[in-house]
Parts: C-alpha cells; sequence; structure tokens
C-alpha cells in the first residue's frame, strides 16, 4: 500500500502516463441555469449508491439546481485516482477511502451516509465445502483494491475470528465482473461484494450468502461522499446542493418503500422479491443527515493504519469536514 510521499508520486505519475489534464473543478454552469457536476460511484451495483439515480429519475437533482452525470469504477482505489485526476467533482466511496485524504488525495468528506456495513456480504460456492466462518481460515476471498471497505472487512473478520489480519487470503480482483469470472472459474474461494448483488445471485442458486458484515462490525461509516477540494474552496454551495438533494432522496426512500423498490428493481437489475429483501435490510443503514459519529471515525481511524493506508492515525480534521452536516458529539 502507498505511503507518504511514495503516494504523491503514485498520483503525479498516474496523471502523467493516463495523460489526463487536471480542470477546475467547480461546477460548471450550464445554459439552463443548473449547475453540472460529475459524480463517480466506487461501484455500480450497490443500493447505497442508488439515491444518485433515484434522485435523477424524481428530478430532485433538477429541484436543487444540479445537473448530474454519474460514473462508475472498479473499487475505493479508482475512484480516489480520479479524483486526483479531476475526472470527477464528487465520489461515493467507502469509510476507508477517507485514509487516501491523508495521502494526498485532493478532496474530503463531506457526510457520512451509510452506518454499519448491512450492504456488504461475503459469498461462496453454494455446494463448496466452506460452510461457516471457521472455514474460511486460509481460504482466497476476493476483494475490491487494497485499502479498500472489502479488503478491511477480510481483515477484520480474520482478526474476530483470532486468525490475525492474514488469516484470511484476501485476492484484489477489482470490479464486479472480474470477481464473478474469477469466482466462476474457481480462482476465488469467495468474494465480497454489495448485499444487493448477493442476495440476487443466491436467489439464483450460484452463490450462497455465508456473512452479512453488519452482524460483526457495529461502529463504523460503511460509506462517506467525498469532494474535491477546488470545489469546497471555490463553490460550496454546490457542495451544500448535493448534499441537500442526497439526503432529499434518502428521506423520499425511507417513506416509499414500494417506489423505492421498484427503482431498484430497474437500476439493480433483481427482481422485486429480492429487491425488497435489500431494501428491508439495507435502508435502516442509510443516514438521514450525514453527521459524523466519533466512535465510528476512531474505528476508521485505526483501520488505515491497519491496512497499511498511513503510519500513524490522522487528524480528522484532515480527512472530513462537518461544516455541510449537523455535528454529533
Amino acid at each position: 500500500m502507498l505511503r507518504g510521499a511514495r503516494a504523491r508520486v503514485f498520483i503525479s505519475l498516474l496523471l502523467l502516463v493516463t495523460g489526463i489534464t487536471a480542470v477546475a473543478a467547480n461546477a460548471q454552469q450550464p445554459a439552463a441555469g443548473k449547475e453540472k457536476i460529475r459524480v463517480g460511484k466506487a461501484i455500480a451495483e450497490h443500493f447505497a449508491f442508488i439515491p444518485m439515480d433515484v434522485g435523477v429519475e424524481l428530478g430532485i437533482w433538477e429541484k436543487v439546481g444540479l445537473e448530474v452525470e454519474i460514473a462508475a469504477f472498479g473499487g475505493d482505489a479508482r475512484m480516489q485516482q480520479a479524483l486526483t485526476s479531476a475526472s470527477i467533482d464528487f465520489g461515493l466511496g467507502s469509510g476507508p477511502g477517507l485514509g487516501f485524504m491523508a495521502e494526498g488525495v485532493p478532496a474530503k468528506g463531506v457526510a457520512a451516509f451509510a452506518g454499519p456495513p448491512r450492504n456488504m456480504a461475503m459469498l461462496v460456492h453454494p455446494d463448496g465445502p466452506i460452510k461457516d466462518v471457521k472455514a474460511l481460515r486460509g481460504k482466497k476471498i476476493g476483494v475490491t483494491t487494497p485499502g479498500s471497505l472489502t479488503d478491511w472487512l477480510v481483515r477484520e473478520l480474520s482478526r474476530q475470528q483470532g486468525w490475525g489480519a492474514e488469516g484470511i487470503t484476501r485476492v484484489p480482483v477489482g470490479g464486479s465482473a472480474e470477481m464473478r469470472a474469477a469466482f466462476r472459474t474457481k480462482q476465488l474461494d469467495g468474494f465480497v461484494h454489495g448485499n444487493a448483488l448477493a442476495l440476487d445471485l443466491e436467489d439464483k442458486g450460484e452463490v450462497r450468502v455465508l456473512v452479512n458484515f453488519g452482524d460483526y462490525v457495529k461502529d463504523f461509516h460503511t460509506h462517506i461522499i467525498f469532494a474535491r477540494n477546488e470545489v469546497l474552496q471555490k463553490n460550496p454551495n454546490v457542495v451544500r446542493k448535493f448534499v441537500r438533494g442526497w439526503f432529499d432522496t434518502v428521506a423520499y426512500m425511507k417513506a416509499n418503500r414500494a417506489q423505492t423498490i421498484n427503482m431498484a428493481v430497474k437500476t439493480l437489475k433483481m427482481n422485486e422479491r429480492v429487491a425488497g429483501k435489500v431494501y428491508d435490510s439495507e435502508i435502516p443503514m442509510m443516514s438521514s443527515d450525514g453527521a459524523f459519529d466519533p466512535a465510528a471515525v476512531e474505528v476508521l481511524r485505526k483501520s488505515f493504519v491497519e491496512l497499511g493506508i498511513l503510519s500513524q492515525e490522522p487528524d480528522p480534521r484532515v480527512l472530513f469536514t462537518t461544516e455541510f452536516v449537523p455535528v454529533k458529539r
């Protein structure tokens, strides 16, 4: 994992190799008067990220004065690279992704929008030898990227079993398509993915859900809204609009189960029965205001060292700002 000066060298090389020219990230003004923003999801198939899509369908982004362009990436690290290269203005990523802020990614967390990881599961072969958590020791489990939420969750599960952080072998694979391909060819004994896809694949008989990580991790911020520093400095009103639009959408989703399930069916390509299970499992973890919980922040700060993202626990002020959400004591 990258640290200190190496992280900054990596970021510089990334920009040089990809030929990306950093552009001003403060939102552009389209002719219609709405401010245009680019938003990146760390992973495409996550129920926790569909407020972006629900907001589009309901016209909420337009109501708050924003025009949104949505992209998806194969994990936190790739989404953070997009923030670094100014390819996106906002990112929807994981709590452990906050560690990259102290490693030179020019962004900050602006809202914590999901609590304990009820939306993350470990999937194994339905006819395989792994019948319970105790059988995971030494097994190869697919994660998205090093330093990601999926990476940390496997480490934490291994620690809780008394095996240390390396008791389960983590295999960085990338996005959903790569993960499922490696799983089908038996290169992996299992993999970590969003609960939505997990329940859908289990319904089809392709996997068995072994673990819901919300049962093992309690004080945690599973997902964070990130904003590039340039946006924060030059156009904080855009950040306010985005945060307001996000939580207006979440409020609608919490109050309208049937309509939200219908939109999840369309967006996540799953049947209605599975979408209902996903809604009931995950909607309680969705924050209504984005406030940062001090206990969850402490768990995250420790995770940055455990993941090798940082050599010591960082000052929270480097990681996030509470300017746009209520302050929780």
